[in-house]
């Protein structure tokens, strides 16, 4: 069953006007959590067809499809995979893809044809020193934050390396943080500004360790948590113990696909696993 949560949008008009269009996209809000889980606020919605209630543009389908691959679909039929590889899509042909770092399972030379764009998070041309995208699909904007990656061969670090994409619908931001791999910086974080729902990969050794990805968790400071990129339900329980501090629930959805809405996000920092006993 797929899982609506509705978020209620506080203050964006003031948050844009205080802080301007750059860090405007996001702002704070309350969530309401609804019936089908009782106390939590849950509601159940319709996926047939990827079809959304139209009370909001704030709002994405997300489907979890394996390793560090979401499908984000929007009320305007726009359909996004994070760290495409050719073979985590399914059904219609996505719109755009990103692909957060120049690791095997993560990306593809090949992707097929037809996709408007196709966003590399490494730097790709001669005399390029990093990626930038900020692209615009109907009601999806998607941009990119430069960070650093570990270089697998010789141990030092591959200088803008992996990107941290955000995907902004409306008032509702999403970031995937690709295969971060150290802690983020004020300038990061300025950048970035408001994320409500934060992936994040749990696998605590080809990324960061998971004291480490807590910590930026805390950094973001988001209202939703998507692990990813892990392999077993002892890397979940690990996560869970590691963010009792940040005081989370955790929920356990018996689909992998849930509907997020700007106008109720929870009001408690929550963490869907999606991706049940194992990321793949």
């Amino acid at each position: 069953m797929t899982l609506r949560l509705s978020l209620a949008a506080l203050c964006a008009t003031a948050f844009a006007l205080l802080t301007g269009p750059a860090l405007a996209r996001c702002s704070k809000n309350l969530v309401e959590l609804g019936p089908t889980l009782q106390g939590r606020g849950v509601q159940m919605a319709s996926l047939d067809g990827a079809r959304m209630a139209a009370d909001t543009a704030s709002r994405a389908i997300i489907t979890f499809l394996g390793h560090a691959s979401f499908e984000i679909d929007t009320p305007q039929g726009v359909r996004a995979i994070t760290d495409y590889n050719g073979l985590n899509g399914f059904g219609r042909k996505p719109d755009i893809v990103t692909m957060n770092n120049a690791h095997s399972t993560h990306y593809t030379d090949t992707p097929e044809e037809g996709i408007t764009y196709v966003l590399r998070g490494w730097p790709t041309e001669a005399g390029d020193t990093e990626a930038r995208h900020d692209v615009e699909l109907k009601d999806l904007k998607v941009a990119n934050l430069p960070t650093n990656a570990r270089d697998w061969g010789g141990g030092s670090a591959r200088i803008n390396g992996n990107s941290i994409f955000t995907f902004t619908i409306g008032d509702l931001c999403i970031a995937h943080l690709g295969h971060l791999h150290h802690r983020l910086t004020k300038d990061h974080l300025d950048e970035l500004g408001r994320i409500d729902v934060l992936m994040v990969p749990i696998d605590g050794a080809y990324t960061v360790g998971l004291p480490v990805m807590v910590e930026v968790v805390r950094q973001i400071q988001p209202r939703i948590v998507l692990p990813m990129h892990y392999w077993g339900r002892g890397q979940v329980a690990r996560f869970e113990e590691l963010m009792r501090d940040q005081d989370a629930v955790f929920i356990w959805p018996d689909r992998r696909t849930i509907e997020v809405a700007h106008d109720t996000l929870p009001e408690k920092l929550t963490v869907y696993v999606v991706g049940g006993n194992g990321g793949d």
